[in-house]
């Protein structure tokens, strides 16, 4: 079992800045992926940013050069920093993280989801 925490949600106005922290704990031997995805009301959840266990990273264009996502392997965790934020931001967004766990079973984990508003 792996548990997600995710934190750093909030309301801002546009332009602002953001950051999101997502740990994962529990039953891990190794993570392969961890990435952020986002879901605005009506709308299908969408990939944000997505960086794996080498590091290469994947971003959406809607964000791409405005959010930058790290990772500490050391903590399980990953962080997007989101700059210049715009109203369309505005979304629940969600980690997610890809891994296998200590019994070597593959396992793909979301998190509970946090609120991001911006609006003036």
């Amino acid at each position: 079992q792996v548990q997600l925490v995710e934190s750093g949600g909030g309301l801002v106005q546009p332009g602002e800045s953001l950051r999101l922290s997502c740990a994962a704990s529990g039953s891990i031997f190794t993570i392969n992926a961890m990435g952020w995805y986002r879901q605005a009301p009506g709308l299908q959840r969408e990939l944000v940013a997505r960086i794996n266990s080498g590091h290469a990273i994947n971003y959406a264009d809607a964000v791409k050069g405005r959010f930058t996502i790290t990772r500490v392997n050391a903590k399980n965790t990953t962080y997007l920093q989101m700059n210049s934020l715009k109203p369309e931001d505005t979304a629940v967004y969600f980690c997610n993280v890809v891994g296998y766990g200590l019994d070597l079973r593959p396992f793909d984990y979301w998190g509970q989801g946090t609120q991001v508003t911006v609006s003036s």
